[in-house]
């Protein structure tokens, strides 16, 4: 009896080690076609607002004024990410609208992603808003 019961644990210790030793943080659907990418760059402006620039023309589309707690939470993440593997601001994010209707905020330079309605439509209207609505409206026909 005894000797069952070390086999036994010894089964599910190793049943542990191999089901750890597996990365899961991989598994996830395949994520729809884009339909609209826009390159953006994010700087911090004197005032204490985020300044929401087009990366390939400079010109401005949006100003983050006061708390905006989700974009300002999100942005500080994948800066902190930026950060700690030695990378500068100079690459662009990209936010991604897909074919789906979701949206996603890539960042190019690590190649980290978030996908923004998961945090639910009131954030990621956050981020919605910077796309061109009329613009978008076309493409999606």
């Amino acid at each position: 009896m005894a000797k069952i019961l070390v086999a036994a644990g010894i089964v599910i210790v190793l049943l542990l080690v191999f089901i750890n030793s597996r990365d899961l943080s991989q598994v996830r659907e395949p994520d729809a076609a884009p339909v609209k990418v826009l390159q953006l760059r994010f700087e911090d402006r004197p005032d204490g607002s985020i300044a929401v620039l087009n990366y390939k023309t400079g010109q401005q589309i949006d100003s983050v004024q006061g708390e905006a707690g989700f974009i300002r939470g999100t942005l500080r993440g994948l800066a902190q990410e930026r950060k700690r593997r030695g990378l500068d601001s100079g690459p662009p994010f990209e936010l991604i609208y897909r074919a789906d209707g979701r949206l996603t905020l890539s960042d190019t330079a690590t190649g980290r992603m978030v996908d923004l309605e998961s945090f639910g439509p009131t954030n990621a209207g956050t981020f919605f808003k910077l796309l061109d609505p009329v613009q978008l409206a076309a493409t999606v026909k």
